[in-house]
C-alpha cells in the first residue's frame, strides 16, 4: 500500500488529492501581494486621502480582493475572457439601492475591478515585471489626475429654496451671500435656477462650489432649505 502522504519535488499530495503546488502557490502569493499593494495605493492613498469615505474604502478593498481570488482560482475553467467580461457587466452596473453612487466612486470601483482582473487573469507567460509596469502606469495616471491636475474638485448640490425674490438677476449677489451663509460653503462659484413653484413660493437651485475638505454626505445630494429653520 502506498504511503498516505506522498511528497513530490514541487507539490504535496494526500490520498490522491493535491494539497499544495508550490509553484502555483508562490505565483498566487506574488500576484496577490502586487494586487493588494496596488489597490491600497489607489484606494487608501489616492482616494481616501481626499474623500474620507470609510464605507467606500471598505467596499473597494473587499471587492478587489474577492474579484482577484475569484478570477485566479477559476482561471483554469478556460473561460477567462468571458468570465472577465461577465464580471465587468455585473459590477459595472452595480448600484447601491440606498443611494446613487457618484461617478468618481464608480470610476474607482472600475479601477479596482480592472486591476484585480488583470493581475489575476494575466497569462503565466506574462512576466511579473509586465504586471508591475501596468499597475504602475495606472497608479501614476490616477495620481496625476487626482493630485496634480485636478486639485480642485467642483461639486454640485441641489437645494429647494424659498426666497424666490432673490433669484432675480439684480439680486444675484444677495442670493450668493444668503446661500453661503445658510449652507456653510465658503465660496459658491455659480448658481443655476431650475423649476419654480409659485404656489409654494419655492424654486430648485443647483449650486456649484469647490471641495476643500472631506466629502460630507455626498451620497445625499438633495438638501432642502426650509422656510422655518427650526423645523429642519
Amino acid at each position: 500500500m502506498n504511503t498516505i502522504l506522498q511528497i513530490l519535488p514541487d507539490q504535496i499530495r494526500c490520498l490522491g488529492v493535491e494539497v499544495i503546488n508550490f509553484n502555483d502557490f508562490f505565483d498566487l502569493v506574488i500576484r496577490f501581494t502586487i494586487n493588494l499593494i496596488v489597490n491600497l495605493l489607489l484606494v487608501r492613498w489616492l482616494y481616501y486621502s481626499n474623500a474620507k469615505r470609510k464605507d467606500y474604502l471598505f467596499t473597494y478593498l473587499l471587492i478587489g480582493t474577492i474579484v482577484f481570488l475569484l478570477c485566479y482560482l477559476l482561471a483554469n475553467v478556460k473561460l477567462q475572457l468571458g468570465f472577465a467580461l461577465g464580471l465587468f457587466a455585473v459590477f459595472g452596473i452595480l448600484r447601491y439601492r440606498t443611494s446613487q453612487v457618484p461617478i468618481k466612486e464608480m470610476t474607482y470601483l472600475f479601477l479596482v475591478i480592472s486591476v484585480s482582473v488583470i493581475n489575476a487573469l494575466a497569462d503565466k507567460e506574462v512576466a511579473i515585471a509586465h504586471l508591475v509596469f501596468s499597475d504602475s502606469v495606472i497608479i501614476l495616471i490616477t495620481y496625476g489626475l487626482e493630485k496634480l491636475w485636478l486639485l480642485k474638485h467642483e461639486s454640485a448640490k441641489t437645494i429647494i429654496y424659498e426666497k424666490i425674490d432673490l433669484i432675480k438677476p439684480e439680486n444675484y449677489s444677495q442670493l450668493i451671500d444668503d446661500l453661503q451663509q445658510r449652507t456653510g460653503i465658503n465660496k459658491i462659484n455659480r448658481v443655476e435656477i431650475g423649476s419654480i413653484n409659485f404656489l409654494r413660493d419655492t424654486c430648485t437651485l443647483i449650486i456649484y462650489y469647490y471641495e476643500t475638505g472631506p466629502y460630507i454626505n455626498r451620497a445625499n445630494d438633495q438638501d432642502k432649505i426650509s422656510k422655518n429653520d427650526d423645523d429642519s
